[in-house]
């Protein structure tokens, strides 16, 4: 059975830095490309950040110069840190697996950025 599990979300102030996490089971985790979402509420779920097999990365506009995606795949895991957060960031975040016409998403990890 495939998961994404998702963790690390939560509630920060303006400028705050959180780690997401992603563990993925139950397919070869290495052969995927994996990369993030987010869905705002009314929003359409959009790219965050992008790494694919060969570690190369690609950002949303939005995140450049303060979130890294990064990947362990000794450890099935999917990393993005993400720093001085604005409350825009506040959305759903989505871990997401590919390879060719296969996806997988995970349940999602809620980041809220509030004063």
């Amino acid at each position: 059975q495939v998961q994404l599990v998702e963790s690390g979300g939560g509630s920060v102030q303006p400028g705050g830095s959180l780690r997401l996490s992603c563990v993925g089971s139950g397919f070869t985790f290495s052969s995927y490309d994996m990369a993030w979402f987010r869905q705002a509420p009314g929003k359409e779920r959009e790219l965050v950040a992008d790494i694919l097999t060969a570690r190369r990365t690609i950002y949303a506009d939005s995140a450049k110069g303060r979130f890294t995606i990064s990947r362990d795949n000794d450890k099935h895991t999917l990393f993005l840190d993400m720093n001085n957060l604005k409350p825009e960031d506040t959305a759903v975040y989505f871990c997401h697996a590919r390879r060719w016409e296969t996806t997988y998403w995970g349940q999602g990890t809620q980041v809220t950025v509030s004063s």
